[in-house]
């Protein structure tokens, strides 16, 4: 089944779906209140994501301290990135990016 990255004005997410309807339908489901900015086909079936362009090259947990941000944050991106710039004293481009990269994983 085909991935589809659907960014919406909070969140990008990452749908297995048959389809671009679906994947909208997806998105809609979970975020009704967030307008759907794109949808965008992955070329493959696999999402990388490359560490070393993300800036992340520290002896950190990225994932697990992410992840935990985002739990402590309920799910809201922008106090989660706060909390990671605070757990790990990187700049807010560097936070939003780790953040947003773990919240495609399903954290």
């Amino acid at each position: 089944m085909p991935l589809f990255e659907v960014e919406t004005t909070s969140h990008i997410m990452i749908a297995s779906a048959d389809d671009e309807a679906t994947a909208r339908s997806f998105a809609q489901s979970n975020y009704p209140a967030e307008e759907i900015i794109r949808v965008a086909h992955r070329p493959r079936d696999a999402w990388v994501i490359s560490k070393n362009l993300l800036g992340v090259n520290s002896d950190v947990d990225v994932c697990s301290t992410a992840r935990e941000c985002l739990a402590s944050a309920a799910g809201d991106k922008l106090h989660a990135v706060r909390l990671y710039m605070q757990k790990t004293g990187v700049d807010l481009e560097q936070a939003r990016k780790v953040v947003e990269s773990n919240m495609s994983r399903g954290w």
